[in-house]
């Protein structure tokens, strides 16, 4: 479910939030993932998913709380009015998954794959995400607040109402990324390595400008000196 938000921050459409209400779950047996397999109402409380495989499975009003996911192969995965909290692991590979109404919070992961992904209406709340890989993703109604982003590849992604608040970018990839009302103003740290000629559609701070003032004019070939 998606929280009703017609505000604006600033000169520029608010992300709409996800809104999970999650009814009486289940506690999941663990019989492990299975390809397309269905896992409703289900919560998996601390649940070692290590090389587990599970392409094209489907969770739904589920709640994956401090699960490990090294290694898990979810292709095509659709997550849905789900919550994942304090899940940890290295290459993860989610490429192609679907993501709706969906909230992270305390995630602690590296190499996460997401490429040819879709979000919307997804909050990532809090906890760091290390080369997070969004090339060709599409982000629609995203917030990413108070997280750390380590080397972030949105290359070619197309971001729509998307909002970093009070987080931190390292050495961000945003090569040949399309976007549509971005909030950027509120960054902790903006470190762009790549595509900083592509900000348009995004809003930021006079302070950021400042800042990425070398690289604009890097872009046009102006050189400054004293």
């Amino acid at each position: 479910m998606a929280r009703s938000n017609s505000r604006k921050t600033g000169s520029i459409p608010a992300a709409r939030r996800p809104e999970v209400r999650l009814p009486p779950l289940v506690p999941y047996d663990g019989g492990g993932l299975e390809p397309d397999g269905d896992y409703d109402g289900l919560r998996f409380e601390g649940t070692d998913l290590a090389d587990e495989s599970g392409p094209g499975a489907r969770f739904m009003d589920c709640a994956l709380d401090g699960c490990a996911l090294d290694r898990a192969e979810l292709v095509r995965a659709r997550f849905i009015d789900s919550v994942l909290t304090g899940v940890r692991g290295v290459g993860t590979d989610l490429a192609g998954a679907s993501l709706r109404d969906v909230e992270v919070v305390d995630a602690r992961l590296g190499g996460v794959q997401l490429h040819g992904a879709v979000l919307e209406r997804v909050l990532v709340r809090g906890g760091k995400i290390d080369y997070l890989n969004l090339r060709k993703a599409r982000l629609k109604d995203v917030v990413f607040e108070g997280c750390v982003l380590s080397e972030p590849d949105f290359g070619d992604a197309q971001l729509v109402r998307v909002e970093f608040r009070d987080c931190v970018l390292k050495r961000a990839d945003f090569s040949s990324v399309r976007m549509e009302s971005v909030d950027l103003r509120t960054v902790v740290e903006l470190d762009i390595a790549r595509g900083v000629e592509r900000l348009s559609g995004a809003v930021i701070s006079p302070a950021q400008l400042m800042e990425l003032a070398p690289a604009f004019a890097a872009q046009i070939g102006v050189r400054v000196e004293v």
